[in-house]
């Protein structure tokens, strides 16, 4: 017996979309989420979540933004923190400062900037119980 998966034009779905900035919109200002959003417009401003942020191919956004995990398939330019991970598809164009645990960087992606992993936020190891250095005895 074959088993049928939902697919849409971009793919298997993996996760359910909760907004839509789509082609044609702009948008100026604050974005908090929670679940995953899509952006395929213009947007500028700050965005933060600890969700998915998927920057779709033709969108255009500036600033800042922290999320759980950020995929980028167009324009991008500014300083961005993910705490999971960062995507970089074909055919994006980032300009900026990233920070995360985990990175992909497709073949054909422009990238101008930094990169910075910071495993701290995926951490879950747990912090030293003494502030004592090494070696040294009571």
């Amino acid at each position: 017996m074959a088993m049928l998966q939902e697919v849409s034009p971009q793919g298997p779905r993996q996760e359910q979309l909760n907004a839509l900035l789509g082609k044609g919109s702009s948008f100026e200002g604050k974005l908090l989420f929670e679940g995953t959003v899509r952006i395929d417009g213009k947007f500028t401003g700050e965005i933060i979540s600890t969700d998915t942020l998927i920057i779709g191919e033709g969108a255009e956004v500036k600033g800042e933004i922290q999320v759980g995990s950020l995929v980028i398939v167009g324009d991008y330019n500014g300083n961005a923190k993910a705490i999971k991970s960062i995507e970089l598809k074909s055919p994006a164009k980032v300009r900026g400062a990233l920070t995360t645990a985990s990175i992909v960087i497709e073949r054909g992606v422009f990238f101008d900037g930094t990169c910075k992993m910071d495993m701290t936020g995926s951490s879950s190891a747990p912090a030293p119980a003494h502030s004592e250095p090494p070696g040294k005895k009571k």
